[in-house]
């Protein structure tokens, strides 16, 4: 048994947990309302506030939809009672962020800005204290799509190993790199 997909999802009071017949979970919370379509052969129990998700055989294919479809309904109750966040640091001379509604514009180093529009489902917010390097917050109640804007943002500038320029996660540790030796 899968030791991801047999724990219990526990759902706090105001958080709501729906199945519709064709596999359709709803949960719905203080922050917003998410929706996931599970896999035909995956089931939902709901009972005193525990959701569980139980699978028919122990093919492959079901054991490894079982765990992912529990983590996707942890994270879907998660982040409608919580939200999720990260932070980006962005590390070099000239580096900003400005945030104007949903779009974020960035100066990274190359000949132009680069202006990257967000989904509306995520809240952005830069921050530039003195003596401290510009930070671009994220905010959302959908896990997946905040990590998919996340890295993509990061994937613009990856942080170099020599300097550490670049955008990197807040919590991220770059492993660095000797620079060249100096003469014989």
């Amino acid at each position: 048994m899968s030791r991801i997909g047999k724990s219990i999802i526990k759902v706090p009071s105001g958080v709501t947990v729906s199945v519709s017949p064709n596999n359709e979970v709803t949960v719905k919370g203080p922050k917003g309302e998410l929706k996931q379509v599970l896999d035909r052969d995956i089931t939902v129990a709901q009972e005193n506030g525990e959701v569980t998700v139980k699978r028919p055989t122990d093919q492959i294919r079901h054991r490894a939809l079982h765990g992912l479809y529990r983590a996707l309904l942890a994270n879907m109750v998660e982040g409608v009672t919580n939200g999720f966040k990260k932070e980006l640091e962005l590390v070099g001379v000239g580096y900003r962020a400005a945030v104007t509604g949903q779009q974020i514009d960035m100066a990274l180093g190359f000949s132009h800005n680069i202006i990257m529009d967000l989904p509306k489902e995520i809240k952005a917010s830069a921050t530039a204290e003195k003596g401290q390097n510009p930070r671009i917050i994220l905010e959302s109640i959908d896990k997946q799509l905040l990590g998919q804007v996340a890295a993509k943002i990061r994937s613009l500038r990856k942080p170099e190993p020599y300097k550490g320029k670049g955008v990197r996660y807040s919590n991220e540790i770059i492993r660095r790199k000797a620079g060249k030796a100096a003469g014989k």
